[in-house]
C-alpha cells in the first residue's frame, strides 16, 4: 500500500536500472523477457501499431483491466477502434506481448475449468527486506480469459507457500 508509483506502467522499464540505482546490486529477476513498448516514443507505436493483434495496450494510468486491448482476444472493428484511440493519444499508452499465463483448475459456473491465474507476491521493506510467506492469486474466473482483475470478473484464489 502507498505503491501506486509502482504501478504506473509507463515506469516498467525503468526498474532494474531502478534497482541498480537505489540498491547498488543488480535484478534477481530480470524483467527483459516482457518487453514494454512506450507508444509516446515513436518506434514504439510505430511497433505497435503494425502489431495491434498480436500485443496487450494498457492505459498508462489506468487499473483494473480497463482501457486495454487484448489484441489476440479482440475482433478486427476493436482492433481499429482501439488504433484511433492509440494515435490520439500515444503517451497514454503501453504495451507489451501477449504472455502465456499459468492456469489452475477453478471451479466455475460451469464446472472445473483451467483458468488463467497472476501470483501477487507480496515483499515488506524496513530495516530487512523480507519475503511474505503467500500472496494474492488473481484468477480469470471466465475460460481463456487472460484478464484476472476482479473488477472485470475475475476473482482471488487462496495462495499456499510449501516449504
Amino acid at each position: 500500500m502507498g505503491t501506486g508509483i509502482a504501478d504506473d506502467k509507463s515506469i516498467y522499464p525503468y526498474v532494474p536500472k531502478m534497482i541498480e540505482f537505489y540498491l547498488g546490486e543488480k535484478p534477481i529477476l530480470n524483467n527483459v523477457n516482457v518487453p514494454t513498448f512506450q507508444c509516446r516514443k515513436a518506434d514504439d507505436l510505430a511497433y505497435t501499431l503494425a502489431h495491434l493483434p498480436e500485443l496487450v495496450v494498457k492505459e498508462v494510468h489506468g487499473a483494473g483491466g480497463y482501457g486495454m486491448l487484448v489484441g489476440p482476444a479482440s475482433t478486427k472493428a476493436e482492433i481499429e477502434a482501439f488504433r484511433e484511440r492509440l494515435i490520439a493519444r500515444p503517451a497514454g499508452y503501453i504495451a507489451q506481448p501477449t504472455l502465456a499465463l499459468s492456469a489452475c483448475p477453478t471451479f466455475v459456473e460451469s464446472g472445473i475449468a483451467p483458468c488463467h491465474i497472476d501470483l501477487r507476491p507480496f515483499v515488506l521493506s524496513g530495516k530487512a527486506v523480507t519475503m511474505c510467506a503467500g500472496g494474492l492469486t488473481q484468477v480469470a474466473l471466465q475460460e481463456d480469459s487472460l484478464v484476472v482483475n476482479s473488477s472485470q470478473g475475475g476473482g482471488t484464489k487462496d495462495t499456499w507457500m510449501v516449504d
